[in-house]
């Protein structure tokens, strides 16, 4: 039976166990007793008694000596004998005379106290009290206890969760101690550099071998600075090594744990790797760079054939009708190399594309020659050569009469392109006067590819001989015909204009032929005298030691190869010069960062008024945002 504070949740009252075989007795003790936070339960025999306490925890236990069947001493050795009950405390109650050997076989049986009865209300009381308050104590203790163990549980599901997201991170956890020793060493980190936690952890940064030795002075550095700044959190780049010895790139997210007192616990490193990113956005830009430079360079080159062909138009119509043709047989080429996703075209694809855009008649055409993979740029320059073959014998060769037949045969000897275009049944040939665009176009376009082109003139039609380089790891296939055209017009161009470079000389590297073209006749049609052509550094090398120049105009790089070696040898000679280029100046060689740029596409007007600046008297360099405002380079 309980008795107490009914409002009172069981589980947070103290528990008094209440043993007396006449209910007057337990009665007068509950009203003694009772107060809030006390439960007090009552049994009227041993047996009673022993089943109340295999069911509660009891703060105290009163028991009656004398009782029928089990008195209170036998009932006391029974609680003591068990392990549930030794520890309840026990005060035995008697109306019976007692002498010492009654007392003793009390506290034998594990009393606390031995009272007698009557009792003193205020002694029971205050007695009563004191095991109430220990049990108070002792529940709160069990509460705490109980906290304690549910965060304990709490946090170490937590440390597992964190533990298991760092080792699936594909960040590199490390942790350092106040003296820069290295005290963690997560699975991340193991697959990210190759060394097992036990290889490392231990070490001091100038010990270990994934960071080099400069992070012993450096880390502590890096953290002193991090702290004085008031920063507890981080981020920095740097290097580290794997096992194997390759390099990481990483980024760094540091934190700086300090006390309460601001001195340092320990440090938290996640690294996160970024070599390749890095990688991917040094090839980004580095493509960037490239297809700036060759839009520029495409851009630059249908100025020149836009305004070589203006040049020697004799009215709009022929213009429009020239350039149209010109400009289709690049977009045709280039269709073919984007088709190759700019690997090459087929030396045969160049000729199909002729006979589409109808330039050749297919029926007076005999063509030979083994199946060639040009590379892009080769591709470019053929497709041009062809297309003022063949358009010229359409106007003015054999093609342009009923009967008149083209032959184009090819060979490969000695890593060399070798083309023969043979007309024959034309109207009569001689050579002209004076030499045309076409004529200059087909030769440069050769000389670029490291070749050559001659023409003859004879009395049963033009023939031409032309040779390319090709490169040792070209791709061949079968023999295959093809079809090309024929010689072209000349016409004489118009006289030059006299400009303030009149009479200087300059040399012209530049790889892109028809560039090359427009940079050679802006410069001589005010008056200047021009070296080159050349496309190659070893070309340009030559002319610059043997040739005394007043200047020198350079492409951005010669099919990929720098141009350091030009710049360094034109300043070694004190020839000023300038970079003619679609490169931005960030690609250009450092060393010369000053140098003037000219970017393409570029105005014949812009070029004579940068090669005027640049051999004016004082003869210096000034970069060109404050020299030529109108000159575009990016």
């Amino acid at each position: 039976m309980r008795f107490g504070n009914p409002a009172m949740p069981l589980h947070d009252t103290v528990k008094f166990l209440l043993v007396d075989d006449l209910e007057e007795n337990l009665m007068a003790l509950e009203a003694l007793l009772r107060r809030d936070g006390l439960d007090l339960f009552k049994a009227k025999s041993g047996a009673e008694a022993l089943e109340l306490l295999l069911q509660h925890e009891f703060a105290l236990a009163l028991l009656d000596v004398q009782m029928m069947g089990m008195d209170g001493f036998e009932l006391a050795e029974l609680m003591r004998g068990t392990e549930r009950t030794r520890r309840v405390p026990i005060i035995f109650l008697t109306a019976v005379a007692t002498d010492e050997k009654r007392r003793f076989r009390g506290h034998e049986a594990g009393a606390v106290d031995y009272l007698l009865k009557p009792l003193d209300p205020q002694l029971l009381a205050n007695k009563a009290n004191v095991f109430f308050e220990l049990g108070c104590q002792r529940q709160e203790l069990a509460r705490q206890r109980d906290e304690l163990r549910t965060t304990a549980d709490q946090l170490s599901s937590a440390l597992s969760r964190l533990q298991a997201h760092g080792n699936n991170s594909p960040l590199a956890l490390v942790e350092f101690d106040p003296d820069y020793c290295l005290r963690a060493w997560s699975q991340g980190a193991e697959r990210m550099f190759g060394w097992r936690a036990g290889e490392v952890v231990g070490l001091q940064a100038a010990e270990l071998p994934w960071t080099g030795r400069d992070a012993g002075s450096a880390l502590p550095v890096f953290t002193a600075e991090m702290i004085a700044a008031g920063e507890v959190r981080t981020v920095h780049a740097g290097h580290a090594y794997r096992k194997d010895g390759t390099v990481v790139t990483c980024e760094w997210y540091s934190s700086a744990l300090l006390d309460g007192a601001g001195r340092l616990v320990s440090i938290s490193s996640q690294i996160l790797d970024v070599t390749e990113r890095k990688r991917a956005e040094e090839t980004q830009q580095l493509l960037i760079g490239e297809l700036n430079h060759r839009v520029k360079n495409m851009l630059a080159t249908v100025q020149a054939i836009a305004n070589q062909t203006l040049r020697y138009a004799p009215d709009p119509a022929t213009f429009a009708a020239d350039f149209s043709g010109r400009l289709q047989a690049l977009a045709r080429v280039h269709s073919l190399l984007s088709e190759g996703t700019w690997k090459g075209a087929r030396l045969a694809g160049l000729i199909s594309d002729q006979l589409s855009l109808g330039t050749i008649d297919g029926h007076r055409l005999t063509a030979s020659g083994p199946e060639l993979w040009l590379a892009p740029q080769q591709a470019l320059h053929l497709a041009l050569i062809l297309h003022e073959l063949s358009t010229n014998a359409n106007k003015y060769g054999a093609l342009s009469v009923p009967h008149g037949q083209v032959s184009l045969d090819w060979t490969i000897e000695d890593s060399r392109l070798r083309l023969r275009w043979t007309e024959h049944g034309g109207p009569a040939v001689s050579a002209p006067s004076r030499r045309g665009f076409g004529t200059a176009l087909i030769e440069q376009s050769a000389r670029a590819e490291s070749g050559a082109a001659h023409v003859s003139y004879r009395s049963e039609g033009i023939a031409w001989e032309i040779e390319l380089a090709l490169p040792e790891d070209r791709m061949a296939a079968p023999a295959a015909p093809a079809i090309a055209a024929a010689a072209p017009a000349d016409m004489p161009p118009p006289p030059p204009v006299p400009r303030p470079i009149a009479g200087r000389r300059f040399l012209v590297v530049e790889d892109e032929p028809m560039v090359a073209l427009e940079v050679a006749t802006a410069l001589q049609d005010a008056g200047a005298k021009v070296v080159g052509p050349v496309g190659t550094v070893g070309d340009g090398l030559d002319l610059i030691e043997r040739i005394q120049l007043d200047g020198a105009l350079l492409d951005g790089n010669l099919h990929g190869e720098p141009v350091d070696a030009l710049a360094a040898a034109l300043t070694r000679r004190k020839v000023p010069f300038m970079f003619v280029t679609g490169y931005g100046r960030e690609t250009l060689p450092q060393a010369f960062g000053a140098a003037l740029i000219l970017g393409k596409p570029f105005s014949s007007v812009d070029l004579v008024e940068a090669a005027t600046q640049l051999v004016r008297p004082s003869g210096s360099v000034v970069p060109l945002r404050q020299q030529l405002p109108v000159s575009r380079s990016s």
